[in-house]
């Protein structure tokens, strides 16, 4: 089998560290943003999610009892273990200390997603889950690397792009006559500061890469489990699309972690590397562990494998609520206008035509047309995109737009901003009250699109933006209480 796979030993590690390090991102997150988010005073209370909720249907610590107090004890203990996993002090020891450690980071991250509501309902989630739980199984550096738990993660790796060119392929006719990435870089959900200028490229260009990406996507998968050097190459041109993604946007720690799941479909041969440690032999049963982890996983195949070939593929499902062997799939349809909402404050207790709106800043979403996007990712900002979501709901006509409904959460959010809510606050960018709340605030509906390398030149401006309408009226700490109360 070596002359098929050639040896593992250097890329188990690459995967160990890799993934270790997007742990410590992830619980870093926790500790930064959960608690505002989710905790017990949060947009949408934890407690208040999981009342009723069954261990089975939603398995975590949290599913026993929530507190802030607990947060903060699994977000700490995830970034200690994150940062020994990264240091590769657990794979020093034995083979359990190894396996417990992973097992350890897998399940506490799987109570916050359990937990985790809408502000956790990315697909990255599922699949940060589903690789921690595998690379439970790859064991520590001095013992002999199965091929097992590495082509496990090679299928996950072939259900994610597979999914996502499949999808692409059924949902949108821009992919299907490849003018999508004309809009992609405009309208994607967090640009960063090298997407004005991949969307500046040569339309031919944007033919080009739509064309690659189905390359990359629905025909490179099928030789990740062919011999190498095939499944070397494969895994290489799945790493070298996520990097370009990486290079022209914000997706969190999703490209990030779909690179070190491309390390899998590599060998130490075809990095021209070589592990110099004499290895020792696999125990027995660990190896027995190894063959029942397999034929669990061939089980919980069967679904996603279906899904793939169905004309009503699934994106980003989960089949069982542990999260593992998931259905993967993103960027279906591609939005051609990019709509913004813009919150706004005003001190006046009565709203006249004379009335200032000083507006709010997101760490990342676009608002002024003047701040150039930042690169954020892996760091994943869960407000930003649940507010960047939000305009997709709203129907614009033209009269004006209207909105069926507001969700609680965004409520509760410009109840926060009334009250200057320091919590809340630490998770926007600047605050136009920092002195005295506002008395009210207005959401409005804005159009973007990228300003024109002339008019940047002119005005300094990133974007360019007009007014569509009010999304959500001046509204007072008394008006929104008998919503949110």
């Amino acid at each position: 089998m070596h002359w098929y796979f050639g040896d593992v030993t250097i890329i188990r590690m690459l995967v160990q560290r890799g993934m270790a390090a997007i742990y410590l991102v992830g619980f870093l997150v926790v500790l930064r943003q959960f608690k505002p988010l989710l905790g017990e005073r949060g947009l949408l209370p934890v407690p208040e999610y999981l009342r009723g909720v069954r261990f089975l249907n939603a398995p975590g610590l949290f599913a026993w009892k929530y507190s802030d107090r607990l947060l903060d004890a699994v977000g700490w203990t995830g970034t200690i273990l994150s940062v020994c996993a990264l240091a590769g002090v657990t794979e020093r020891g034995p083979i359990w200390l190894s396996v417990s450690v992973w097992l350890v980071l897998w399940f506490l991250y799987l109570s916050v997603v359990n937990a985790g509501n809408r502000f956790y309902g990315f697909g990255w989630e599922s699949m940060l889950i589903e690789a921690g739980f595998f690379t439970a199984f790859l064991g520590p550096r001095w013992v002999a690397p199965s091929v097992l738990p590495i082509l496990i993660l090679r299928w996950m790796l072939f259900r994610t792009e597979l999914g996502a060119g499949l999808i692409k392929l059924r949902h949108d006719q821009c992919w299907r006559d490849l003018t999508c990435m004309y809009y992609h870089y405009e309208t994607q959900p967090l640009p960063n500061p090298l997407s004005w200028y991949f969307h500046r490229i040569p339309k031919s260009m944007h033919r080009f890469s739509a064309g690659f990406s189905h390359v990359v996507q629905v025909v490179a998968p099928f030789g990740l489990f062919a011999p190498q050097p095939v499944a070397a190459i494969c895994g290489a041109v799945c790493i070298l699309q996520q990097l370009i993604l990486i290079v022209s946007g914000n997706y969190s720690w999703l490209n990030w972690l779909t690179v070190v799941l491309g390390f899998t479909a590599l060998s130490d041969g075809s990095l021209a590397l070589h592990a110099e440690m004499v290895l020792a032999p696999r125990p027995f049963w660990f190896d027995v562990v190894l063959w029942i982890v397999t034929a669990a996983t061939v089980l919980m195949s069967i679904q996603p494998a279906l899904n793939l070939f169905s004309p009503n593929q699934a994106m980003n499902r989960s089949y069982n609520s542990w999260h593992l062997v998931n259905a993967y799939g993103a960027f279906g349809s591609v939005s051609k206008e990019r709509y913004e909402l813009v919150i706004e404050g005003t001190a006046d207790v009565v709203v006249t035509a004379a009335s200032e709106w000083r507006e709010y800043e997101f760490q990342a979403k676009p608002g002024d047309p003047m701040r150039r996007p930042p690169q954020i990712a892996p760091w994943h900002l869960r407000l930003d995109w649940l507010v960047w979501f939000i305009p997709f709901s709203i129907t614009v006509t033209p009269r004006g737009i209207r909105a069926s409904r507001y969700d609680v959460w965004f409520l509760r959010f410009i109840q926060r901003l009334l009250t200057n809510d320091r919590a809340i606050l630490r998770l926007m960018g600047s605050n136009p009250f920092a002195g005295t709340a506002p008395a009210r605030i207005r959401v409005l509906l804005y159009h973007y699109r990228y300003a024109t390398p002339s008019e940047r030149r002119e005005t300094g401006a990133w974007w360019v933006r007009r007014e569509l309408g009010v999304y959500l009226p001046p509204v007072s700490l008394a008006d929104l209480d008998r919503f949110t109360s």
